[in-house]
């Protein structure tokens, strides 16, 4: 029998592999649904291109949550599976889709079908809880940000060279693979069902909504710059090409570095004190946009980048961690789903502002609307901390879990 940390690492190479796999087709979409649509119903292209990636994340975050509630009853192990073997079918089946709308609908049915990401965090809570709570979210929010940049990077050669089709099959033969790996990983059936008898006392009032709105908050300014990024590189700094990969990936890069770091800190904080140092975050987060905003040229915005990546391993991993701590055992799943449907919801929010904004403000000012987000971010994380306080006995580590420190919240 292998060691729980080689069972851990397992699971994050999964995570990384499977994110990895998602994301090859990720930037092609609106490409292939030109393809489909031909000259003559050409004006649909907008729509669909639109829905290709809306459809999804609202299909995922009205499901995940009951996704996550089965997984609550049933263990987490087999969600992943389910999750795994249904993306790869998806992806399968919009490889062969000939149709545009078709292929939106087999998008909105992969978003449906998925819940990886809270199954996965879930699984490890329960399975591997003693190793850290901040450290396993810290690993497995990483290994999604680095899989889901190095998807594309993989994506552009596959269809340069054999077509939009193989970015498809070749994520489903991938999914299919961490799908067999993921059998590998010991049951969690038994721990669930022993999760579902121990309980906690209330939360205090408006805490969970909170951390819910945190969360909207910080993934919503994190993923603004995404529908302006490259023309903001290319025009306003005239970088080239490569430079626009480079520069986009440099936040992935320090996020990985960072997050042990962060990872340590957030187990040995009491919940009052991190939600200080996200508020915290979040400011920094903002003055760092803004000098984002002030560099004409792109040695000072690389450097931005590689900084703000550095704030983004204390802010969505954290929030996770706050959910996971302020959850009885048995109900994982379920509240971990809709903290991953908020994320979506704050994705949406962040796309539609940063798609909106730059048409009113200007390419040359976009940033300027990332900052002020985080700075929104940061007076509604005051805002959450004057509403609700947090709970003051234990450590964020989830102490509730060790039987001689009992956290009862």
């Amino acid at each position: 029998m292998l060691p729980k940390a080689a069972f851990l690492r397992l699971l994050v190479l999964i995570q990384l592999v499977s994110m990895g796999a998602m994301e090859i087709s990720g930037p092609f979409w609106p490409l292939q649904i030109q393809r489909l649509l031909g000259a003559e119903k050409a004006h649909y292209i907008g729509f669909l291109s639109t829905m290709v990636y809306v459809g999804p994340l609202l299909a995922a975050a009205i499901l995940t949550p009951l996704w996550g509630k089965l997984g609550d009853r049933t263990g987490h192990k087999p969600m992943i599976v389910r999750a795994l073997v249904a993306l790869a079918l998806c992806q399968g089946f919009a490889g062969l889709a000939t149709d545009p709308w078709v292929l939106v609908a087999v998008r909105v049915l992969q978003g449906a079908l998925a819940g990886f990401i809270a199954a996965a965090q879930a699984y490890a809570l329960t399975s591997f809880s003693d190793t850290g709570r901040g450290k396993i979210l810290v690993r497995l929010q990483t290994a999604t940000a680095v899989g889901s940049l190095m998807g594309p990077v993989l994506g552009g050669w596959l269809i340069d060279r054999w077509g939009f089709a193989s970015l498809c099959f070749s994520a489903t033969a991938i999914c299919l693979l961490c799908a067999v790996l993921s059998l590998f990983l010991p049951d969690d059936a038994a721990r669930t069902r022993h999760a579902e008898n121990q309980t906690t006392a209330a939360l205090p009032r408006g805490w969970l909504k909170g951390i819910l709105l945190i969360i909207v908050l910080i993934q919503a300014a994190k993923v603004m710059p995404q529908p302006f990024y490259a023309l903001y590189v290319s025009e306003i700094l005239h970088a080239p090409g490569w430079l626009i990969g480079v520069s986009y990936a440099a936040s992935a890069a320090t996020l990985a570095l960072s997050a042990p770091y962060w990872g340590r800190l957030i187990d040995s904080w009491q919940p009052s004190h991190t939600l200080q140092v996200i508020e915290r975050v979040a400011w920094l987060c903002a003055l760092t946009l803004a000098c984002t905003a002030l560099a004409n040229e792109w040695v000072g915005f690389l450097a931005t980048r590689l900084l703000w990546g550095v704030w983004q391993g204390a802010l969505l991993p954290v929030a996770y961690t706050l959910i996971a701590c302020s959850t009885a055992p048995g109900k994982q799943g379920f509240n971990l789903g809709i903290a991953n449907s908020a994320a979506k919801a704050g994705a949406l929010c962040g796309l539609a502002s940063g798609g909106i904004g730059v048409a009113v403000v200007g390419l040359a000012n976009s940033f300027w609307l990332v900052a002020l987000t985080y700075t929104l971010a940061a007076l509604g994380i005051r805002w959450v901390r004057s509403l609700s306080q947090p709970p003051h006995t234990a450590p964020a580590a989830c102490a509730f879990l060790n039987p001689d420190k009992r956290f009862h919240i």
